[in-house]
């Protein structure tokens, strides 16, 4: 968040802050995880969009060269083979603003952790 801005209070108002070219980026992951989890609350958290559902699900934020995907850690070792061409951490995924977002594969995670949410 950059420095004398108030945090988001929702999504849309954190998606307009951003560039055209980011917006659509993260538009369309947000678009991504609701039709994965369309019962997942939707809500801002740590200053970024938070999606719950019986806990933690998932985060997106912008930054200046990606947009970073927060699958929680046993997210990112669940698909630590189709995520290995993107920087990772534990429990994160930096996806370059200058390629395409793989949100089939975001998809793909999101139901996987509905999933493992929905077993707790």
């Amino acid at each position: 968040m950059e420095k004398g801005k108030e945090a988001s209070k929702t999504v849309e108002e954190y998606i307009r802050r951003y560039p055209p070219e980011a917006q659509g980026k993260l538009t369309a992951i947000r678009a991504a995880i609701r039709a994965a989890a369309p019962a997942a609350q939707e809500k801002i958290s740590y200053s970024m969009p938070a999606y719950m559902l019986n806990g933690p699900l998932v985060y997106f934020g912008a930054f200046k060269s990606h947009v970073g995907f927060y699958p929680t850690a046993e997210g990112i070792e669940a698909f630590k083979e189709e995520l290995k061409e993107y920087k990772s951490s534990k429990g994160a995924v930096q996806f370059p603003l200058d390629r395409p977002l793989p949100l089939e594969l975001v998809e793909r995670i999101v139901k996987h952790r509905v999933g493992e949410n929905l077993k707790k």
